[in-house]
């Protein structure tokens, strides 16, 4: 197979059945199929990147996502947040999240600290 970028579904697909037969082989390291077969998942990659990838949640999302998941209400935030008028505050984005607040909420609600240190977007 001619590898070169993947532009369409099409190209994707056949890119798709190409990686399927080369597993098949189970080619051995460093050979012409295990290189061909490496640059083709590369290639795959990229184009799932580029026209698939899925946002991860602003933080305060996040945070009222897994509250929803959990079944907590604001006050069950004040032990990582502060106080009542605080967790208000933060999810009404008045404030912003603190590195304490960060550390406690990754560990208490169990939220990637990715998730939780990037930017929250304005409501």
């Amino acid at each position: 197979m001619l590898l070169k970028p993947i532009r369409d579904e099409q190209e994707y697909d056949m890119a798709l059945q190409e990686v399927d037969r080369l597993m098949e082989l189970n080619p051995p390291i460093g050979s012409k199929e295990s290189d061909e077969l490496e640059v083709l998942v590369l290639l795959i990659e990229k184009y799932e990147e580029e026209n698939w990838a899925i946002s991860e949640p602003d933080p305060i999302e996040a945070i009222k996502i897994r509250m929803q998941q959990m079944n907590l209400k604001q006050k069950d935030l004040v032990p990582y947040i502060g106080n009542r008028s605080k967790v208000s505050e933060l999810l009404n984005r008045k404030i912003s999240l603190s590195l304490s607040m960060i550390t406690k909420l990754s560990s208490g609600l169990h939220l990637p600290l990715e998730t939780l240190i990037q930017p929250p977007k304005r409501a």
